[in-house]
């Protein structure tokens, strides 16, 4: 059978897996790297080649950077404060939280960021009197609009940077996504603030899954809250996270992204702020290694022509000469459709190495298509199993499936115009 047919059915495997979950998302990535390897399709050398990548090594070391944070107590200390500050007021309080979410998210988990500050949004909205589904909405939001900000924000991010990466083609900077991410974080709060405001359902403080919102803690590297902070632990792991983001800002010659990553992660374990198994636990497993996993696929898919296959069918139905922006802006609510319902890394995973053959088969640069399929697959407000913080809050808000439509569906809309308009004036198609 011709490989680039095999690597179709593979990946259309994968991707029926990928969207009913009947195997844990990593263990299917790493299958369809295996098979492929078993069928011949990849060189033995290239089956796992996806695990040295430099960009899998700058997300492992920015994991244990942001549990070192969670494990010291910072990243809480910051967001109670800055939430407690803002006092009772509905709109004062909401933007005190979205602006602080949006902020950690940047730069940390934001399944962990929502799991700390939802037991004080809820504790604030009770003495206040405000219903709990007004605050804690826009925190799920917040925090998935802030994980666009840089490139460790989010795994699509990443996703994307690496698949650009494996192609041979001109990647993302550390801060490049901010280009777009600052604006839609802005766009997004001021919507909230005015108009999204009247659409957040009036519901209070429901049950709140304590094990879920514990869990989700130890997955960031949370400590157990009772136990003593140090704020000298606090003071070291914020410089830390300060001095990798400065030396991933200055792009040093010398000190590459995943080595400043690496380095901070050294140093967090070498001064204390978290121990050696805690920096293993505080290490995403599964988005390594579903990443790793789908890195082998897209090269399969380049190398036997499968994905230029997919290209020319999809170019096909938009017929001759399709328009760069209509092709970005078709992909983006693939992207956006299709994490509404599954892992938006496993989305960003399947459609970047695709955006890349079908922008190459049009004459287009691809780093505006897959910027916008990144950008998409975190824009996944519209139900409560789109990201982690959705399901977070789901209970506690007492929120039904349609309010997430309700207040999710024009987000989206608001997020897709918003890219196809903002991403070619930072990222021109040729």
């Amino acid at each position: 059978m011709d490989p680039a047919i095999i690597t179709l059915c593979v990946l259309a495997v994968a991707a029926f897996l990928f969207v009913t979950e009947l195997i844990p998302l990593a263990v299917t990535a790493m299958a369809a790297c295996t098979v492929l390897g078993i069928l011949g399709v990849l060189p033995a050398k290239q089956v796992y080649a996806g695990l040295s990548n430099s960009t899998v090594v700058l997300f492992g070391g920015m994991f244990v950077i942001g549990a070192a944070m969670f494990r010291t107590g910072l990243a809480e200390a910051i967001g109670v404060a800055v939430v407690k500050k803002a006092g009772t007021s509905e709109i004062r309080l909401m933007t005190a939280i979205m602006l602080v979410t949006i902020a950690m998210s940047s730069v940390s988990s934001n399944t962990g960021t929502v799991a700390c500050l939802m037991p004080v949004v809820i504790g604030i909205c009770q003495a206040a009197k405000v219903p709990a589904s007004k605050e804690l909405m826009p925190l799920a939001i917040a925090a998935n609009v802030g994980g666009t900000i840089t490139m460790i924000g989010t795994p699509p991010n990443v996703i994307v940077t690496g698949a650009l990466a494996t192609a041979g083609l001109p990647t993302f900077g550390f801060f490049e996504f901010a280009y777009i991410g600052i604006p839609l974080s802005v766009i997004i709060l001021v919507w909230m603030l005015t108009i999204g405001r009247r659409m957040l359902p009036a519901h209070n403080a429901g049950e709140m899954d304590e094990e879920a919102v514990q869990a989700a803690k130890e997955e960031a590297g949370a400590s157990d809250d009772k136990a003593p902070k140090s704020k000298t632990k606090m003071w070291i792991s914020g410089l830390i996270m300060v001095g990798v983001v400065v030396c991933m800002a200055l792009e040093l010659p010398t000190v590459p992204l995943q080595t400043a990553a690496v380095t901070g992660a050294i140093l967090c374990v070498i001064t204390g702020c978290l121990k050696e198994k805690e920096a293993y636990a505080g290490i995403d497993w599964v988005t390594i290694f579903l990443f790793a996993g789908m890195l082998s696929v897209a090269t399969a898919m380049e190398k036997t022509g499968a994905g230029k296959l997919i290209a020319d069918t999809v170019v096909g139905m938009m017929g001759a000469n399709p328009s760069p922006y209509l092709l970005t802006a078709v992909l983006f609510l693939i992207s956006n459709v299709l994490t509404q319902f599954m892992s938006n890394t496993a989305a960003a995973a399947l459609l970047a190495p695709i955006g890349i053959s079908i922008a190459q088969s049009i004459g287009c640069d691809p780093k505006p298509v897959l910027m916008a399929l990144g950008i998409a697959a975190s824009m996944a407000f519209a139900t409560p199993m789109a990201t982690p913080p959705n399901t977070l809050v789901l209970g506690p808000g007492n929120f039904t499936f349609n309010d997430y439509v309700k207040v999710g569906v024009p987000l989206c809309l608001i997020s897709w115009v918003a890219c196809v308009i903002i991403i070619p004036i930072f990222w021109p198609f040729h």
